[in-house]
């Protein structure tokens, strides 16, 4: 059974020609005729998610996960905003989505009619493709039908030869329910479209073998990329140092996998510092989440800049030279053993084990706080996960730990917001059918709550929710912090837990505070995989950013 509506049945069929399975649909009346059509056709995979902005998230964790178009199907009106923040966090992280918004007839825009706005292009600077869909009646009008079929394979080859979001609005008159055993038109697949390649250029080799300080900056990278032999080959050369950040998924002994454990201890001595200085930079991935590394080589003259591989390149240090879309590992076998003699990986990355040789003395001596808990959790979480984690401190306090190579790392990096993280966490995890754990702030948590109303959370899904009682990273950033507004404007302080929230959606609910309560309650929750799991970690909200600055110092 499916919609007798002509220009629906067109949607559904080439879908289906191009194994794009998985739907999340958020309910209304507009998107009735392709909402029916999904949902009784067993070859695709229906989500129900009623809140359209968690329903954006979860749609992109999926994608994330499987790296295919997934779709997003809402009704009329201001639901298609509320799509707004995933779309943004999709367009700046590649990930591809199609959305489908149900409309009135273009002749009912702007005369009064209930649940209508002005839905085309709505998107349009976050987007990468959007069209309206012409509406059919009968199935010789040729012309509608040729136009509609070429707006559509040309979406879903956007999404997925671009990586990342498009727009499709589809505009339905009434009766909207009527329904058909068979389609009663085709359609075709057309311009299917093959991987973008480019060159390398001579003048990138040039520099490359001329250079006797080249860093290597790998950022957010969908696993796998680099195999270890790769990493072998790239550090052999002297002359390179790798950096990586803890979304990179690359775990290797020879790459400094703390950037700000290393910069932040010199970044005040001009000597030093200086003798950082790369003769150029290479950068292989999504968003640079250290700010330290970005203002550094903003700071100094970098000479030239290159960004391999087909994720966007972003001019992020003004010094860009070329993008070279190619794939990373070709790009790195490429590549010539050796170069220039130089000590510059040697010298640095003995700094960097001269800082963690450090560590252990400051950490035994802290107590109970943000960065207590990270080193007991990234000391105890299991293997094989796919780990989650949210933004603002999350992410950075992440940054200060070596990953564990059996994880697979992801977070909303696009756009750095903390919206939809449990919501991308959850569709990750439904995606991938691992293990997936998420960790969190407290004003992430809170702000997506409604993430957790959903029907499909895996059993194993995991939160680590860290409460310090609001925006812990507003202590951290500069500026005077005891005034009144600091407290209600900036980090939002509160008194909530999720326990109630907890009981609602059918989540394991634990509450810690102190390290002798975690060594308690950590197996129980890990283990626990009868119902998913939350566990709430409070920690102290004025100590916090002593102790993180304090480290840098500590390092000295």
């Amino acid at each position: 059974m499916m919609t007798s509506v002509l220009h629906a049945q067109q949607i559904i069929q080439l879908f289906k020609k191009r194994d794009i399975k998985n739907i999340i649909i958020s309910p209304g009346s507009r998107n009735a005729p392709l909402t029916i059509s999904f949902s009784q056709d067993s070859f695709f995979n229906c989500y129900s998610i009623v809140d359209e902005r968690c329903a954006g998230h979860f749609a992109m964790g999926i994608a994330q996960q499987l790296q295919e178009p997934t779709v997003l199907l809402c009704t009329s009106g201001s639901a298609l905003l509320n799509y707004y923040p995933a779309v943004a966090e999709a367009y700046y992280s590649e990930i591809p989505l199609i959305v489908l918004s149900a409309d009135r007839p273009p002749h009912k825009i702007d005369i009064g009619d209930g649940q209508t706005i002005r839905q085309k292009h709505v998107f349009a600077n976050h987007i990468l493709f959007d069209t309206q869909l012409e509406m059919i009646n009968r199935s010789d009008q040729k012309e509608y039908l040729i136009t509609n079929e070429r707006q559509l394979n040309k979406a879903i080859n956007t999404a997925i030869s671009k990586h990342g979001p498009v727009h499709i609005n589809v505009p339905f008159e009434e009766p909207l329910y009527n329904t058909v055993e068979q389609p009663s038109i085709d359609v075709k697949v057309m311009d299917v479209l093959k991987d973008e390649t480019t060159e390398i250029p001579a003048t990138f080799y040039e520099n490359w073998n001329n250079s006797k300080r080249k860093l290597v900056i790998l950022s957010t990278l969908n696993p796998p990329v680099f195999e270890k032999e790769d990493i072998d080959r790239l550090t052999a050369d002297g002359s390179v140092l790798v950096m990586s950040e803890v979304s990179s998924n690359i775990v290797h002994e020879n790459i400094v996998w703390g950037i700000d454990t290393l910069i932040a201890p010199i970044e005040f001595d001009d000597d030093q510092i200086a003798a950082l200085q790369p003769d150029m930079v290479v950068t292989i991935g999504g968003m640079i989440v250290s700010k330290k590394i970005k203002q550094y080589l903003r700071r100094f003259e970098t000479n030239i800049h290159y960004h391999i591989g087909k994720r966007r390149a972003y001019d992020t240090f003004f010094k860009l030279a070329a993008h070279i879309k190619i794939a990373p590992r070709k790009w790195l076998q490429s590549l010539p053993a050796q170069t220039q003699p130089s000590n510059y990986q040697e010298q640095w990355l003995n700094h960097f084990k001269d800082y963690l040789s450090k560590r252990p003395a400051y950490f035994d001596k802290i107590g109970w706080s943000d960065m207590k808990v990270f080193e007991l959790l990234f000391e105890h979480l299991p293997d094989d996960i796919v780990l989650q984690l949210g933004n603002s401190s999350t992410i950075r306090y992440a940054q200060l730990f070596k990953m564990n190579a059996t994880h697979r790392i992801f977070s909303n990096r696009g756009t750095s917001g903390i919206d939809g993280c449990t919501s991308t966490a959850i569709g990750a995890a439904v995606g991938s059918g691992m293990p997936t754990f998420l960790i969190t702030g407290d004003l992430s948590f809170f702000y997506d709550s409604n993430g957790l109303w959903n029907n499909y959370t895996p059993k194993d899904f995991k939160i680590i929710l860290i409460n310090n009682s609001g925006g812990g990273i507003f202590r951290i950033l500069p500026g005077e912090k005891q005034e009144d507004y600091f407290s209600t404007y900036f980090e939002t302080t509160h008194h909530l837990d999720a326990s109630n929230l907890c009981a609602m959606h059918g989540f394991g609910y634990t509450k810690i505070d102190d390290e002798f309560a975690f060594a308690k309650a950590y197996q129980q929750f890990i283990h626990t995989n009868t119902a998913p799991q939350l566990l709430e970690i409070q920690t102290p909200r004025e100590i916090n950013d002593k102790i993180l600055l304090d480290y840098f110092k500590f390092l000295r």
